[in-house]
């Protein structure tokens, strides 16, 4: 009889211990379920304006959702500094006032790095470069020179309303708050010609919007063909991108969302 109360006292100690480790064993888990909760929740939140109607680098998709270039790049950068990316809408005028008000950290909306901007907010580098395309209707001549005294529509705030306004006084410039209504004036004969950044010409002009329209002449450089993201001054975030931007260009992540929306 002793052994066998030895034997079952030293059955119980090692029910007691497997008890115990398997009790131990399920620590390490749900403490890096909280930890990896804790780390999600503590994660830096990057919070990006961009237009969403500047199709392809931005637009606003029949749901009502945002797409674009713009957007993609957005989440990816965001994807390589382990931040959560939040993206909203905003309109075109009112983008920097906006994140000078800081509504939002950054804006990545196919804007151009121009001096007159940099004296208000900070940029990235380029992650993206455009001239500019004039547009008229096929089988009509359409130059800078010949549209003197005609109508010819840009948005407004934009390096192409400034080219004109500044290059080419005598063209009766209109500005129109998004790229679309400028296209509608022209599909709607409103409009002698529309001037634009070549990426989102191009891109409308393979629409059946634009059938009777096509390219005047060779896209226009004006040396301020870089787009940056927009931050506000002396922020860290735009070290924080830069950062981001050269490792997606690196490991190709950008080359794989440019593809997406532009032929080679």
């Amino acid at each position: 009889m002793p052994a066998l109360r030895t034997l079952t006292a030293a059955s119980t100690l090692l029910a007691l211990s497997m008890g115990l480790t398997a009790c131990g064993g399920n620590k390490p888990a749900e403490e890096a379920t909280a930890t990896n909760e804790t780390a999600e929740a503590s994660a830096e939140v990057v919070r990006f304006a961009t237009e969403g109607a500047y199709p392809p680098m931005n637009f606003t998709d029949k749901d009502g959702n945002l797409g674009g270039f713009d957007v993609d790049v957005a989440n990816a950068l965001c994807e390589q500094m382990k931040a959560n990316c939040e993206i909203v809408a905003q309109d075109w005028e009112g983008i920097i006032p906006g994140l000078q008000a800081e509504k939002y950290d950054a804006v990545i909306a196919g804007m151009s790095i121009t001096d007159e901007r940099k004296q208000v907010v900070d940029f990235t580098d380029p992650y993206f470069s455009s001239g500019l395309l004039l547009i008229a209707k096929k089988g009509e001549e359409a130059s800078f020179e010949s549209l003197a005294g005609k109508s010819v529509g840009a948005q407004t705030a934009t390096i192409a309303s400034q080219y004109l306004e500044e290059e080419y006084p005598d063209i009766d410039v209109k500005l129109y708050d998004t790229q679309e209504n400028v296209n509608l004036d022209l599909i709607n004969g409103r409009l002698d010609a529309v001037l634009v950044d070549q990426v989102v010409g191009t891109d409308w002009l393979s629409s059946e919007d634009a059938a009777n329209f096509e390219q005047k002449g060779e896209a226009v450089s004006t040396g301020k063909d870089d787009f940056g993201i927009a931050t506000r001054k002396d922020d860290e975030l735009t070290g924080k991108l830069n950062t981001a931007l050269a490792d997606i260009k690196s490991n190709g992540k950008y080359d794989e969302i440019s593809s997406k929306y532009f032929s080679k």
